[in-house]
């Protein structure tokens, strides 16, 4: 394109000329009419903005098809993208669901309780007299009769 009138009397002509035609290749890509069209519209704004670095022999329409090709990539590589992150993310809270379910199955409320119930009885056990303590002890743990004991 060259500088000056004809800049914008080839812009107009390729927008009048192509402006469907890219839509329509850029909406097999991308499938949708208004990112198609966001596409189109940002191509051709390229090309206006870029004028002056133009050859003035350049195939406008190659360099635009060429632009909306590209732009389309960029689309469908930001789509993929995305659909990973969200893959990612799903397989991450799969596992976490997982891992729930197992820590779950796994819990064993009466051994939770009888943690508790112990951590009581040896703290209790702390504030006895030391032979009430062996007393209890030997009765409780080491399964000691009361004869047992009183020998002892």
């Amino acid at each position: 394109m060259r500088e000056g009138s004809d800049n914008t009397l080839n812009l107009n002509w390729l927008y009048k000329e192509y402006h469907q035609r890219m839509i329509r290749f850029a909406q097999t890509y991308v499938s949708s009419l208004r990112v198609a069209e966001d596409i189109v519209m940002e191509s051709f704004m390229h090309c206006w903005e870029n004028r002056s670095t133009l050859a003035p022999d350049s195939n406008l329409p190659a360099y635009l098809l060429t632009l909306v090709k590209h732009k389309c990539l960029n689309h469908l590589r930001q789509i993929r993208k995305k659909e990973e992150v969200e893959n990612h993310l799903l397989d991450m809270e799969t596992w976490e669901l997982n891992v729930r379910i197992a820590t779950l199955e796994a819990c064993k409320p009466e051994r939770l309780l009888l943690d508790e119930v112990q951590q009581i009885i040896d703290e209790t056990l702390t504030t006895l007299p030391e032979q009430t303590q062996d007393i209890f002890i030997r009765s409780r743990y080491e399964n000691q009769n009361h004869k047992q004991i009183a020998e002892n």
